[in-house]
């Protein structure tokens, strides 16, 4: 196998790469949306923080996306948007439900975890491995945030 260059990129992994930063835009238009929406200072800072973490990571993976000569995708995907307008008129229609958001949420952090993880194994040799690496220890540190205060949420409720 011979070492990628960020101008050289394999096809497979660009494709991955877009569709990471497509996961990583849906999950940061989720967090910022989730925050709008509470009353609890403290998660609210936290999905605030997660939502820049996430638009960084989106940057990131533009870069290696756009060496390669593609454009990079900058918009979520149709289903997110769908899926977050749902969200919305459920939240309307129902109490606030922080223990239910967070499970929501771990939900979402699985998804992007599998994403990296695929995304991880059409990299290895590649340029863009050592940035994946990154994000993916980054993503598994929010997802057991997230699962730490759901699980904190529901001892207490």
């Amino acid at each position: 196998m011979t070492l990628e260059t960020q101008q050289s990129l394999s096809t497979e992994l660009v494709s991955a790469l877009q569709d990471l930063i497509q996961a990583n835009i849906d999950s940061r238009d989720g967090y910022r949306q989730a925050a709008q929406g509470l009353e609890d200072l403290t998660l609210q800072s936290a999905f605030e923080q997660i939502a820049e973490d996430r638009d960084r990571q989106a940057d990131d993976l533009a870069r290696f996306v756009s060496w390669s000569g593609e454009t990079p995708r900058r918009s979520g995907s149709v289903a997110a948007i769908v899926y977050r307008a749902w969200s919305s008129i459920r939240e309307l229609l129902s109490t606030d439900d922080r223990y239910a958001m967070l499970c929501e949420a771990e939900r979402g952090e699985d998804a992007i975890r599998n994403a990296y993880e695929d995304a991880l194994n059409r990299s290895v040799g590649s340029a863009a491995n050592e940035i994946l690496v990154r994000h993916y220890a980054a993503v598994c540190n929010t997802h057991d945030r997230i699962r730490d205060l759901r699980d904190a949420c529901q001892s207490c409720g």
